[in-house]
């Protein structure tokens, strides 16, 4: 009996990875499970059970990111009119206070900034929010 064994899986795009290189990502959890089923034993092959219950696994994670996200989104919009004190790096090391109200929101790289007074402020150097 002849098994193929000749499987062909697209390469999973690393575009908007935002995860650290020492963190596991959703990107990287689909790679290790594609991995999985390619070097499988045609002969033996995955359980159907630990199959679905890493798929689960998998939409779990992706659906704790996207929530992540979501709140992130929230978060930073909720600051639009409102004055915050901030503390900027200047990109030579150097802290910068900003006060301010902030004017608008925009998202560049995975990263939430807020417009005050004509600045870039990243969302988490906010130390404090005043009405």
């Amino acid at each position: 009996m002849n098994v193929n064994t000749n499987y062909i899986f697209p390469p999973i795009s690393s575009q908007n990875r935002t995860a650290a290189k020492n963190e596991l990502g959703k990107d990287d959890f689909l790679m290790l499970l594609v991995t999985q089923l390619k070097n499988q034993d045609p002969l033996n092959p995955i359980d159907d059970k630990e199959f679905l219950a890493q798929l689960a696994q998998f939409s779990a994670l992706e659906q704790m990111q996207n929530l992540n996200e979501s709140f992130t989104s929230v978060k930073a919009m909720s600051f639009i009119g409102k004055n915050i004190h901030a503390s900027i790096n200047d990109g030579n090391g150097n802290y910068r206070e900003v006060f301010g109200k902030v004017e608008g929101v925009y998202r560049e790289n995975g990263q939430y900034f807020l417009n005050v007074r004509g600045l870039d402020v990243p969302l988490d150097a906010v130390k404090a929010v005043f009405e």
